[in-house]
């Protein structure tokens, strides 16, 4: 037995969804004196999570966005959170809760907040395989095994969950059918001419509407096969969801012998009491006034209330405004006030748009002075401001007309309407948001959600949100820094702008006239990637070349040793006997580790340098190109065999996933991308985690967006259903190159997205409706990209120019492998990095006894060496020169009009690689960036300037004529220092 505390009272709620989480957070933030204790019931075997957008988790397929709460936030408050543990009985006569966990809590007041279950008809076969409820992440993920089973399903109930559960059940790939009892849709919340414009917004998205129907039997032999119903009409699916209403959870209620509503729930008064003073309900549970009420708001309200009665403050509920906005199946839907209201002499006005799919009924009294109620369909733009003058006692400013085109509250009448609602959940008002937002300093969407808790119900007001923190940090002179870094103080979009409408093709130019300084490792990347995806010239161009990491610097990906990895492009994963010979042959012949990677490719480890061209140049010969796994471009979009050999495939995704890749390849952008093609909705090719993915279906294929899988997995979202092959490529090419000009340097597109005002809704409408009339400029970029597109590879092999400059070292045709190998299972790889870290001052890096990077006295054993002539080495990049059995590090900055000498191994993990770092400054100051790891170093002093103890010697150059010139001491004098027992710093071999 849990005793009640002696000096605190014991409150014992029942149930932990989202009332119940918002009682428990009005008591922590009210109850200072901290004079109660919280013990909190969940039955479900996770804390309280967001259910008004449960349909989510299909996207994340993770609770983690849905959690109101993470569990450290209950130990924080003091609350004690008993997960996965029901509450069974109530004992009032000697005050005690019971648990299914044989815990039993004595208690002070109970606060019943058990909400409802969905509502089974009993119809003959309910108990079939296939037949879900949508109510819990549970039932969610029962939906979900199942659904790769099913091509078809149909749902029970054309309500607001029910809408919600055929748009998940949609994009899970599968045809749709929504069954409904009444004559039409929504029957609560619109009138008859709404619910129909809302139908054929509904039925243009494929989803098939069956009104007044009744089903009589679930058919099927052990799982369920179709639906069959009372006028003799059958309809053949897999799977069906069930949302014909709730019923409140009152059996607790019934068992103790608190009064119960007849049509169920507990009765409270407007205290929220129930029959016994020391038991409050709110949410679906209570029953008041008659009334139960199945939305959030009322059940925040009731929370609200029932927190400040246990707290001695005499706050009541008298009822709550059924008000609601909602977006289901992406439309517009919202209703308010009394829109059927039968008072004497009330007159409504109508607006019907069938072309855009909107409608809005507006409700007046008799004089046309006060607003009753309204309905909205297709645009809810104006909800806020409707809603407020409707709650308004005062009489309307403007004329009944001038609301119905309001237009998103733009025009003349929109500065005298009041105080518009902006999120109908947590009923926060413009007014009060933009005060708290001035009053606490909050300066992001974030700290706006935590201190108003506007956007933490259904999210519809988001964008709205959004919007007014934005005007107010502009009114208060607050500006935040989107520099890219301290080259440019722009943006990577606005540099994307500027180099689009002036015509800007070099780095150099943009630097120019639009930054300063030489550039670093941050600007030189993302302008070259802004070029390329601009004007898509060759990225080894000498404008271009040392703008590059060395990844695409070198068109392969640098991995430990030095050497590099290459990818050729295997479109769709497809290949033939003959190619795989080449590859295994390629493989053998120079060394090469190989490994099959993630998206249906063959990698090939372990090319040192100067051997790329070479494999290039054989891989080439034998039909392949570059994969450009190196670049934050388009990598690869994998499939399944589809139609051609599955027996359950619907269209051909290898031919289509290489149609695709190949229009793409090469398209550099923001970040990588990565595509993919399932030939049915079993989905192998697993589309829908990746940056775009098309499923096929029996009409076509669904497109999705902004997935992504890694440390961060993202669901992907539906962009378009039932697409042509044609027209799937046009919004390709349209949601890409917007991606391309908006999102920020190496963000994936499933961050760009999270990030995005309004979400999928407003990409939807940029990319399928074109509302921002790109859509024809989009499609024609991207054509022109594809069709200059050339393979990089190929460049370099034909090319002697660029191929030079993969040789080793600039002063010698030799060659320094560098690199220990291990053998393991019939392979080879590096052996692992040195684990002994050595302190700077120990790395050799001085001669004996003094400090480092200070010149020994007299400078004896020293010489001017010529190590190549100037056009050896790349214009503002590096190359290493060997000086005996010792590698060295020689730069020309040109851009700074100087030339500088280091040690060519980096410190940190003694790869010998820093000949092959971008150059840039920093505060005026020269650096080197290591390739590997972005250690960087001053080029003047040799000291690390981003803060770790490492530092890398540094020699003078000396430049007479075409001839380059390092003054260095003796190759012997260099490897004797570097075989002493400090450890290596100048890679001599």
């Amino acid at each position: 037995m849990i005793s009640r505390n002696r000096h605190r009272k014991t409150v014992v709620v029942i149930g932990h969804g989202m009332v119940g989480h918002r009682f428990c957070e009005r008591m922590v933030e009210d109850d200072i004196e901290r004079t109660h204790q919280i013990v909190t019931f969940c039955e479900e075997p996770r804390p309280a999570y967001d259910r008004v957008n449960l349909s989510k988790y299909f996207e994340q397929r993770t609770d983690e966005a849905l959690k109101l709460a993470c569990p450290a936030w209950y130990a924080d408050k003091g609350i004690a959170l008993h997960i996965g543990e029901r509450a069974t009985a109530i004992d009032r006569q000697k005050r005690v809760v019971f648990s299914s966990a044989g815990r039993a809590t004595e208690y002070d007041a109970v606060v019943l907040a058990t909400g409802s279950s969905p509502f089974v008809p009993p119809i003959p076969g309910v108990d079939k395989a296939g037949v879900f409820v949508y109510r819990t992440i549970e039932d969610l993920e029962g939906i979900l095994a199942y659904a790769g089973k099913a091509s078809s399903a149909a749902v029970i109930g054309g309500g607001l969950l029910g809408l919600e559960a055929a748009k998940a059940v949609r994009e899970l790939g599968l045809t749709t059918h929504v069954v409904e009892f009444a004559p039409r849709l929504m029957p609560r919340q619109v009138d008859e001419a709404g619910a129909r414009a809302l139908l054929e917004k509904i039925e243009a998205m494929d989803v098939r509407v069956h009104l007044g129907k009744s089903t009589r039997e679930f058919l099927g032999n052990g799982k369920v096969r179709g639906l069959a119903f009372a006028d003799g009409g059958r309809l053949e699916v897999d799977m069906v969801l069930i949302s014909a209403g709730i019923r409140p959870r009152d059996e607790l209620a019934r068992a103790c012998g608190l009064e119960v509503d007849r049509r169920g729930g507990v009765v409270v008064d407007d205290a929220l009491r129930t029959s016994d003073p020391d038991i409050l309900a709110i949410g679906e549970v209570a029953a008041h006034r008659g009334m139960i009420y199945g939305l959030v708001a009322p059940g925040y309200a009731m929370a609200e209330v029932a927190a400040a009665q246990l707290l001695g403050e005499p706050r009541t509920f008298s009822g709550f405004d059924l008000s609601t906005r909602l977006k289901l199946m992406g439309v517009d839907v919202a209703s308010f006030g009394d829109p059927f209201t039968e008072a004497e002499g009330a007159r409504a006005l109508t607006f019907h748009d069938p072309f855009g799919g909107v409608y809005k009924k507006l409700t007046f009294d008799a004089e046309g002075t006060r607003l009753l109620g309204g309905i909205l369909v297709g645009d809810a733009s104006d909800f806020g401001t409707l809603l407020g003058l409707c709650r308004s006692v005062e009489p309307l400013p403007v004329a009944p007309g001038d609301l119905l085109a309001l237009g998103r509250g733009e025009n003349a009448a929109a500065s005298r309407l009041g105080d518009p609602q902006v999120c109908s959940c947590n009923n926060v008002s413009e007014r009060q948001l933009c005060e708290t937002i001035r009053e606490k300093g909050l300066t992001t969407l974030a700290e706006v959600k935590e201190g108003t808790k506007a956007g933490t119900g259904c999210g519809g007001c988001l964008p709205r949100v959004a919007e007014l923190l934005k005007t107010e940090l502009q009114a208060a002179g607050a500006k935040v820094d989107n520099r890219l870094c301290e080259h440019f103080a722009h943006s990577r979009q606005e540099l994307y702008q500027i180099a689009m409408i002036r015509g800007i093709k070099t780095f150099g130019d943009l630097i120019a006239s639009h930054g300063g300084g030489q550039g670093c490792e941050v600007c030189k990347p993302a302008v070259a990637s802004i070029l390329a995806a601009l004007w898509n010239e060759n990225i080894l161009d000498q404008a271009h070349a040392t703008l590059q990491d060395t990844n695409d610097r070198f068109l392969a990906n640098i991995q430990r040793g030095g050497t590099y990895s290459v990818v050729p492009r295997i479109p769709g994963g497809e290949i033939t006997p003959e190619k795989l010979i080449v590859l295994g042959e390629v493989a053998r012949k120079y060394g090469l580790y190989t490994k099959i990677t993630g998206g249906q490719r063959i990698d090939l480890f372990g090319a040192p340098v100067h051997l790329l061209p070479e494999i290039w140049s054989e891989l080439i010969a034998a039909g392949f190109e570059s994969g450009h796994a190196y670049g934050k471009a388009v990598r690869t979009v994998k499939s399944c065999v589809g139609s051609t050999w599955c027996r359950f495939g619907v269209q051909d995704s290898v031919g289509f996933a290489i149609q695709v890749e190949l229009r793409y390849r090469g398209l550099r952008a923001p970040h990588k991308l990565k595509g993919a093609v399932s030939g049915c909705v079993r989905e192998c090719a697993e589309a829908q985690s990746k940056d775009f993915g098309l499923i096929a279906t029996e009409k076509g294929y669904n497109l999705y967006v902004c997935g992504n899988g890694g440390s961060r997995p993202r669901h992907a979202d539906l962009l378009a259903a039932d697409l042509d092959e044609a027209t799937a490529l046009r919004y390709l090419d349209r949601f890409l190159m917007y991606y391309i000009r908006t999102a920020d340097r190496l963000t994936r597109t499933s961050v760009w997205l999270e990030k995005m005002e309004g979400g999928i809704e407003y990409l939807r409408d940029v990319v399928v409706n074109d509302r921002l009339g790109l859509a024809a400029e989009l499609e024609r970029q991207m054509q022109g990209l594809v069709d200059s597109y050339r393979c990089e590879w190929k460049a370099v092999v034909d090319d002697p120019e660029k191929r030079r400059f993969f040789q080793q070292f600039a002063n010698t045709d030799e060659v320094s492998a560098g690199v220990e190998f291990i053998a393991e299972r019939g392979q080879k790889h590096p052996a692992g990095w040195p684990s002994d870290f050595v302190p700077a001052e120990q790395l050799g890096l001085g001669w004996p006894g003094e400090p480092a990077n200070v010149p020994p006295e007299p400078e004896e054993g020293t010489s001017w060496v010529r190590v190549g002539a100037v056009n050896d080495f790349p214009r503002d990049g590096g190359r290493a020169i060997k000086h005996g059995d010792c590698e060295i590090a020689v730069f020309r900055f040109d851009s700074r009009g100087e030339w500088y000498a280091t040690q060519n191994t980096c410190p940190h993990r003694r790869e010998a690689i820093l000949a092959r770092g971008l150059l840039g400054d920093q505060k005026g100051v020269p650096k080197v960036v290591c390739p590997m790891h972005k250690k960087t170093f001053s080029l003047e002093s040799g000291e690390c300037l981003s803060g770790e103890s490492l530092s890398v010697e540094v020699f003078p150059v000396r430049v007479e004529g075409n001839d380059v010139s390092v003054k260095l001491p003796s190759a012997k004098e260099l490897h004797r220092r570097d075989q002493a027992p400090r450890g290596c710093s100048l890679a001599c071999v």
